[in-house]
């Protein structure tokens, strides 16, 4: 497919970065990407080139400037300064799940777990400069999980049906990733099972396959190029060709200023949403096994571009436009598991301005992978036992 990465640009493959630092990599990595897009979610390349007399390289102010609280559509959150939005905090939600079952989740974990966390523990929403309950940052694709779980009582395997279908679930599932690291087929099957609580059709195939990505970037000696062959093996419907044919094209570009244009031009045939990101197309977001969310393709063709360089692959992400903050999460995510540093400047000012602490979800989600990788082991051990016993190891055909 591509030009290896480690000949476009130095590669990550050899960083022989440990399980901490892939999983703090991965997660600080995403806060950054998703605050750096936020400020310029929605719009168009050329629209960001004129708002910011070039293209962004760093943390950047509102669109609207003070003016935040009132103008729209974006009022009332303050997107930009380095606010996190809420790929982020879905995402430590996620973790806090995790922190409380302490072994793999499924759909009923969210309903048990993410939703009352949702519902019921106010918390410091920057966006917001307040704390409030998370329920009330979140958009209404999230908002659904509440609807239907709490109020509707719905099968939570069955719950995501009806929602639009969107980035809303693949955008928090990193933690799913992380917790299979080096294990991609196994993070692709939690996170389809955690996601039909949320989401449907190629919504729910996009979670699957971003968390199977960042399992897939946690392998010893990963790169871009091998983490996008292991997409294509698990990917299913529009989304395999859509990450196909993105990835055809990122592996031509090595910067991103000319692989804006033929990333767009590659996904636009499997993206709903239309040209005019803020004006979607009458079938936009509706089920469809031909076509994909744009988010992660694009974020996979960044990470090419990028030779899995953070930095790189945020801006490019984050100039992008469209839902960048969400394409520069994962972009973000995927970089920093396969062990490219998330720069320092970026990632304390993020911190200080979202009055986050970055790191604590990374040292809390590290110690459960660590447990959880301890019971698969028992759990795996029993099975070969109980094989064995009933004349199932080494039986002739």
């Amino acid at each position: 497919m591509a030009p290896k990465t480690e000949e476009r640009r130095g590669g990550n493959g050899g960083t022989g970065a440990t399980l901490e630092q892939r999983i703090t990599g991965a997660l600080v990595g995403a806060a950054v990407g998703d605050a750096l897009g936020g400020p310029v979610e929605g719009y168009s390349p050329d629209q960001i080139l004129q708002r910011h007399g070039g293209r962004v390289h760093g943390i950047v102010g509102p669109w609207n400037g003070d003016a935040w609280r009132t103008a729209r559509p974006i009022a009332p959150y303050h997107k930009g300064d380095g606010h996190v939005t809420d790929d982020t905090l879905m995402t430590h939600a996620l973790i806090r799940v995790y922190a409380t079952v302490r072994d793999h989740l499924d759909a009923y974990a969210l309903a048990d777990h993410l939703v009352p966390d949702l519902m019921t523990t106010p918390r410091w929403i920057p966006e917001l400069e307040a704390e409030a309950l998370p329920l009330h940052r979140v958009f209404l694709a999230e908002k659904w999980l509440v609807t239907r779980l709490h109020y509707g009582h719905v099968d939570p395997r069955e719950a995501g049906v009806g929602n639009i279908v969107n980035c809303g679930a693949a955008m928090y599932m990193a933690p799913v990733g992380l917790v299979n690291a080096a294990h991609p087929a196994a993070a692709y099957a939690e996170a389809i099972d955690i996601a039909g609580a949320h989401q449907s059709s190629y919504g729910r195939e996009a979670a699957g396959v971003f968390a199977a990505a960042v399992a897939a970037a946690c392998a010893p000696g990963a790169t871009p190029d091998s983490v996008v062959t292991v997409c294509l093996s698990l990917a299913k419907d529009g989304t395999r060709t859509a990450i196909e044919k993105v990835c055809e094209v990122a592996s031509r570009h090595t910067d991103f200023e000319s692989a804006l244009s033929p990333l767009r031009e590659a996904v636009a045939p499997y993206d709903t949403v239309g040209p005019d990101y803020r004006a979607p197309s009458l079938a936009a977001r509706r089920p469809s096994r031909l076509h994909a969310i744009e988010e992660l393709p694009v974020a996979l063709g960044m990470v090419l571009v990028a030779g899995g360089d953070h930095r790189h692959a945020v801006l490019g992400a984050v100039n992008y436009g469209r839902d960048c903050d969400s394409i520069a999460t994962m972009a973000g995510a995927l970089a920093g598991a396969l062990g490219s540093p998330v720069p320092d400047d970026w990632s304390k000012q993020v911190a200080e301005a979202s009055r986050l602490d970055l790191w604590a979800p990374a040292r809390t989600l590290t110690e459960v992978t660590r447990e959880i990788f301890e019971k698969d082991v028992r759990r795996r051990r029993a099975h070969e036992q109980a094989f064995t016993g009933i004349g199932g190891q080494g039986c002739s055909a």
